[in-house]
């Protein structure tokens, strides 16, 4: 027992560095969240941007040319170029990788106001009736900025107004608003109400559905947060028992082999082969263990083999048959060209759920196959049982969702779907039409298998030990 001691210790700073390390992925993941819902929100604006050019450019050769009202057309054109530049900044801000802060949401959103203000004051200030712009103005700060920015927003605006009314010149306009439509003055306040509410509808529906999003986005980060969490828990106590577990099984493993030597029991082959499948067994509940001190990052001796695909899976499936009480088992490895990998536990424990589900599920008959799709390994598992509940299916890979109705039930799967997401996975299932249930369990390569090395590379590191190692000879 004091020899556990230590391995307990040096585990100690592993974990934490593992659940700061889950910590840290998940703060990452929400930054890079936040960043990429404040380059859609840029992006609206930008569109926006241009949408007001063309307006304006429109607007102003029709009112001018159309009714007659002159306007200083040099002036208000050079605002617009400079605006269409300003958007072209934007543009090529837009496509770096920094990210989108609210001051930068905020200062564009100030020019904006600043340019409009500039066309209002060069075409009747206070007395135009596109001055209700503005209003589109505040109502996309309320969406997009902070509150402080936004009331800033408010009180720039209102200020620009209130000095548009005090400074500038108004048009020279027949005051004809008797004539209802007919009035040039009444027509730019429909143009303008109409363009306000065509732009509110498009584009803030556009922005909703960016901030919906990324809030649906956040609950998927915090609900895998929370999962995370829980099976790091899970491993703390797992590693625990399974260290607690070392002493009790070596000591029972020493006792049977004490008795297998016996009179009482040679004598007798009953017993001995009652002692031998209680080492069989004793000898399974020590791999479980190695296993789970693996998982944990304690290896207890064992290292990692280096293996192959084919190879790996074969005697995963032999080793799975020959422990369990299958009647009709069909296995079938489709994998093509067999790659190198390193047998991992993690893996290998998530496969043995699986089929463990499904043996409980369909004790008759079980097929799994593997086989490579493109750059993914696809592993399937069917059975003939009688399926997944319709609640479960929607539920699927969630703790403690289970059809078996024991208390904490349906931690395998739940461990299936987050090992297979941790390898950059999926898992999907499915019931069959003619019975049973369907597990596919999708890999990618790149996550499972080694690279290969260069044939050459290959065979100028034999050469070279060879060299090394004829050098050596010849020194000695």
């Amino acid at each position: 027992m004091p020899t556990e001691e230590p391995a307990k210790t040096a585990a100690a700073p592993t974990e934490l560095s593992a659940v700061a390390g889950e910590l840290h992925a998940s703060r990452a993941g929400v930054a890079s969240l936040d960043n990429a819902t404040g380059h859609k929100n840029m992006q609206q604006l930008i569109q926006l941007r241009w949408f007001a050019v063309v307006g304006q450019v429109v607007t102003i050769l029709f009112v001018h040319y159309g009714f007659g009202i002159r306007l200083p057309l040099d002036q208000m054109l050079l605002v617009l170029a400079c605006l269409a530049l300003f958007n072209v900044v934007s543009l090529l801000r837009s496509r770096t990788l920094r990210r989108v802060t609210n001051g930068e949401l905020f200062l564009a959103l100030l020019v904006d106001v600043a340019t409009l203000t500039a066309q209002l004051y060069l075409s009747g200030g206070a007395t135009n009736p596109f001055v209700f712009l503005y209003l589109l103005q505040v109502i996309l700060g309320a969406v997009l900025l902070k509150a402080w920015s936004t009331w800033t927003i408010v009180v720039v605006t209102s200020l620009c107004f209130a000095g548009l009314a005090l400074f500038s010149r108004p048009l020279a306009l027949p005051l004809d608003h008797d004539r209802g439509l007919w009035s040039p003055y009444v027509q730019g306040m429909l143009i303008c109400f109409a363009l306000n509410a065509a732009l509110l509808v498009v584009f803030i529906t556009r922005i909703s559905r960016n901030l919906r999003a990324r809030d649906a986005r956040l609950a998927d980060l915090r609900q895998r947060a929370s999962e995370e969490e829980h099976i790091v828990r899970m491993g703390l106590l797992a590693s625990g028992a399974a260290h607690e577990l070392g002493t009790p099984l070596a000591t029972l493993a020493v006792i049977l082999g004490d008795w297998r030597r016996l009179p009482h029991f040679s004598s007798d082959p009953e017993l001995l082969t009652e002692v031998a499948e209680m080492e069989l067994q004793i000898q399974r509940c020590k791999s479980i263990v190695s296993g789970i001190l693996l998982s944990a990052g304690e290896a207890r001796g064992e290292s990692s083999e280096e293996t192959t695909v084919s190879t790996f899976l074969d005697e995963l499936v032999e080793e799975w048959r020959t422990t369990r009480p299958v009647e009709d088992f069909d296995y079938d490895n489709r994998f093509g060209r067999d790659l190198p990998m390193v047998s991992d536990s993690a893996v290998k424990q998530m496969i043995c759920n699986v089929l463990d589900n499904a043996l409980e599920a369909s004790p008759h008959w079980l097929r799994f196959e593997a086989e490579q799709d493109t750059d993914a390994l696809t592993l399937t598992v069917t059975d003939a049982g009688p399926g997944f509940p319709a609640a479960m299916l929607k539920q699927f890979g969630k703790p403690y969702q289970s059809s078996k109705g024991r208390p904490g039930g349906g931690l395998g799967l739940f461990l299936v779907v987050n090992v297979a997401r941790t390898l950059g996975g999926r898992v999907e299932v499915r019931n069959r039409p003619e019975g049973g249930a369907v597990v596919a369990i999708t890999l990618p390569l790149a996550a499972v298998v080694l690279e290969e090395e260069d044939d050459e590379a290959i065979d100028n590191t034999i050469a070279m030990t060879e060299t090394e190692a004829h050098d050596r000879s010849r020194r000695s």
